[in-house]
């Protein structure tokens, strides 16, 4: 049964924080309505329960015979129904959280994407952001927007500056370990070469040399690249930033014509990510070149004090063979 007399009621989410006031004339413009206020999509299944005491609303006619200014509550997903709580001898309301379905035969856990328990902790307390790993932080970045900002209660607008946010975090904290490396690097430079002209040179056991192993990554035949590299460049935000300096000559070697082939990005798209590798592999390149005068100076003045020792131990020589 249809009416074609709007019905003024409101609806709330799951928390009660939030609650506007409508006029729909059916239970499916209600959801809709809902699903429009509450940032869900129009795919999103959601479930109509009076917030009084949580019963469904699942049948137009019941709908209709409800008084106006009825308060209803939409649930998303595995959102359900509980009573309000009070503290402070009921002077304030504390908002629950996503209370999740429980299932006779599946364990929740087990089919719950990974994102979702990190969205729950976030919807808790946002400040436990500042407690997760890298590795949390890159799941949310690649959970769906729309599914995401249901979880969080926002809206998708806010649910992407979230993810570019934490992108750039990501980014931060990849360069800030490439710079500890070449750091790390160059002071193990210095002490083998400080280790060389304290002791005599060994010839190496069994012709042995140093060499770099491959972290058995595969390589791509047409490319040249490593899937893993691969897979960087066509990230999200600044790739170039987690690239390793051979990886970043390749890129600016092959140019704009060999990286589109191998991205298979058009002109304009592929022109921005060369410009930035280019630029990144300069800064870099100018790091290096800081860190070699840094050492050649170091070796210097070393150069300068050994010569200095061995003049004054000349010295002594005459003196001793006198005696």
């Amino acid at each position: 049964m249809q009416s074609s007399v709007n019905k003024p009621c409101q609806v709330c989410n799951f928390t009660r924080q939030t609650s506007y006031g409508i006029a729909v004339p059916s239970l499916d413009d209600l959801k809709e309505k809902g699903r429009e206020h509450f940032g869900f999509t129009s795919s999103d299944p959601v479930t109509v329960v009076l917030e009084s005491d949580g019963t469904i609303v699942e049948d137009q006619a019941y709908f209709l015979c409800l008084p106006s200014n009825t308060k209803f509550m939409l649930l998303n997903n595995k959102e359900t129904w509980s009573p309000p709580r009070k503290i402070d001898g009921g002077t304030a309301w504390l908002a629950r959280d996503s209370m999740i379905l429980e299932t006779d035969t599946v364990d929740s856990s087990s089919t719950m994407a990974p994102w979702c328990e990190l969205a729950r902790q976030l919807k808790q307390d946002l400040t436990s952001i500042i407690l997760m790993s890298e590795a949390d932080l890159q799941t949310l970045v690649d959970a769906p927007c729309p599914e995401l900002a249901s979880s969080l209660g926002f809206q998708e607008k806010k649910a992407q500056d979230l993810q570019a946010t934490l992108q750039r975090v990501l980014d931060r904290r990849e360069q800030e370990r490439q710079s500890k490396e070449l750091l790390q690097l160059y002071l193990k430079t210095v002490e083998e070469e400080n280790r060389q002209q304290e002791e005599p040179s060994q010839p190496t056991q069994g012709g042995a040399v140093d060499v770099d192993v491959l972290d058995g990554m595969e390589v791509d035949a047409v490319s040249g690249f490593m899937t893993r590299t691969l897979r960087v460049l066509k990230g999200k935000t600044s790739p170039e930033t987690r690239l390793s300096t051979e990886d970043l000559q390749m890129v600016v070697a092959k140019g704009v014509e060999g990286m589109e082939q191998v991205l298979g990005w058009d002109r304009a798209k592929t022109s921005v990510l060369l410009q930035a590798c280019e630029a990144e592999l300069t800064t870099r390149l100018q790091q290096i070149q800081a860190m070699q005068s840094i050492r050649s100076n170091t070796q210097l003045r070393g150069n300068q004090q050994s010569s200095k020792k061995s003049k004054e131990g000349g010295a002594e020589m005459p003196a001793q063979g006198g005696v």
